[in-house]
């Protein structure tokens, strides 16, 4: 597994570096896992590849605040992400990992090692509901996948000081809420991590053990994704 430590300039260039790190894997012809950490520049919003924006956004407020939109390609509910939040994303080997075909077994498998990593610095962290992480019964982490017939995408979100009142403002009640949410609002369910932005990239590369990575990453591919894809209102909108 190499580590890549890349932020891009744009929402949507970072969707797509994610999207092109997956695809990139696939046409390989062999395993080929990366670890990768970045951090928005900006504040916006992601929906899930089958996420009803009319229903999941509060599209007035993000055009209020100029917080941008933007669609993944992994399923579950949209989030809100942006300075204050580490984002990591896994590529990992179906080959070398069979047993991550189960989107269940899968999930296990990342967030037990991010769970057990997280929780050597803050204490109570555990795996909520499908694929939460949180401390004691408020959450700090969303997750989801992608599966391709050789690689998976597994990514998520690790919010550690950032504005939570957006969240509330930003995003509408989720259309599907685990039963450990207990019907609370974003403002009551959703909490920072009492860590800092390097302790957790420490504790990331710890529980996945990366080599550094080479200079070299999909750039054309990621180009072409954010351009035609990823800033396509066509896309962002088409649910």
């Amino acid at each position: 597994m190499e580590l890549l430590e890349l932020t891009l300039d744009t929402p949507e260039e970072n969707l797509a570096l994610d999207e092109a790190l997956l695809l990139s894997a696939e046409a390989a012809g062999e395993p080929r896992e990366t670890l990768r950490l970045w951090e928005p520049r900006e504040p916006f919003v992601v929906l899930g590849s089958s996420s009803r924006i009319a229903e999941e956004v509060q599209l007035d407020e993000c055009q209020v605040r100029g917080v941008k939109v933007v669609r993944r390609t992994s399923g579950g509910a949209a989030i809100v992400t942006g300075p204050g939040c580490l984002m990591y994303s896994l590529v990992l080997s179906l080959d070398e990992r069979p047993e991550l075909r189960s989107i269940d077994r899968a999930h296990c498998f990342v967030l037990n090692h991010v769970a057990r990593a997280i929780g050597g610095l803050a204490p109570g962290v555990g795996i909520r509901g499908t694929s939460d992480l949180a401390i004691g019964n408020r959450k700090f982490s969303g997750n989801s996948l992608r599966m391709k017939s050789r690689h998976l995408l597994y990514h998520g979100t690790l919010l550690y000081r950032f504005p939570l009142d957006l969240i509330e403002a930003c995003l509408a009640r989720p259309p599907r809420e685990p039963a450990y949410r207990a019907a609370r609002s974003h403002d009551e369910f959703i909490t920072n991590l009492p860590l800092q932005s390097l302790a957790l990239r420490l504790a990331l590369v710890d529980a996945f053990h990366p080599t550094p990575s080479s200079a070299d990453w999909p750039r054309e591919m990621t180009a072409q994704l954010a351009a035609e894809k990823f800033a396509s209102e066509d896309w962002t909108t088409r649910l």
